[in-house]
């Protein structure tokens, strides 16, 4: 009952501050929080010559750059710059302490299928929880590395089903922009950055849950697959999937502010 109506809570909370996300007089989108997932001794996914935190921290890092230079107004904040360990709660908890109008969290993919490429973009949903349980089963299961993780985390088990089933409380009033914005990187992805897009997708990643803003988690590609690895660690190619997320941004900014 405590879960239900600590969900309950939040969903009040957020649709109270939709109007922050839908076109408020002279509301702006200053401020970004790049999030490269994993970090320390969590190192995520791997291929044969790297690790998943390393390619998503160079990505993020590289996308901070260009966002700084190209839109000077707006603040990025990242959840780490180095090879550190902030826990989940701690990255969306940055983020709502820093009131950001954005969070993107950038990932790197692993199937057992060597064939599969390509990226995808996720927002917080569990309409098709059958079909992505296991991406996002393996992405939650880092709260297993943390200290208090079943107090910090109200006894969720990223590894049942049922645990899941909670998520569909919290289907937030920024779901739209999130949408928005996961549509924006895709379509650049495919048609600007020339990269195989696996198109926008939904699954109940606790990173996004507890983020009280839209939220997208960006995964550039697979490291099961040899040929995509390489290219994801190749430098141009991450300022080129840097420079198409920040486009996207771009777009984005433009078409919120747009509406004022």
């Amino acid at each position: 009952m405590r879960n239900i109506a600590v969900a309950f809570a939040i969903c009040i909370l957020m649709i109270l501050g939709s109007f922050h996300s839908i076109g408020v007089k002279n509301y702006k989108i200053d401020k970004i929080v790049i999030d490269p997932g994993h970090g320390g001794r969590d190192p995520g996914t791997h291929g044969a010559i790297s690790e998943e935190k390393n390619v998503a921290l160079k990505i993020a890092l590289e996308l901070g750059r260009i966002i700084k230079e190209n839109l000077p107004e707006v603040e990025v904040v990242y959840t780490r710059n180095d090879d550190s360990f902030p826990q989940l709660h701690e990255r969306a908890d940055l983020a709502n302490q820093q009131d950001a109008d954005l969070f993107v969290s950038i990932h790197a993919n692993w199937v057992a299928n060597p064939r599969i490429h390509g990226m995808e973009t996720y927002v917080m949903g569990i309409d098709k929880l059958e079909k992505n349980f296991q991406i996002a089963k393996r992405e939650n299961s880092v709260i297993l590395l943390e200290e208090n993780s079943q107090d910090e985390y109200d006894g969720f088990d990223p590894n049942s089903p049922e645990s899941y089933i909670l998520f569909s409380l919290y289907q937030s009033a920024y779901q739209q922009n999130s949408l928005r914005l996961a549509q924006n990187i895709e379509s650049q992805m495919k048609t600007r950055v020339g990269r195989n897009s696996r198109g926008v997708r939904s699954a109940p990643f606790l990173v996004l849950w507890r983020t009280s803003m839209p939220s997208v988690l960006f995964e550039v590609g697979y490291l099961s697959n040899a040929k995509e690895e390489r290219d994801l660690n190749d430098k141009l190619n991450q300022v080129y999937i840097a420079s198409g997320i920040y486009r996207a941004f771009r777009d984005y900014k433009q078409e919120l502010e747009s509406m004022n």
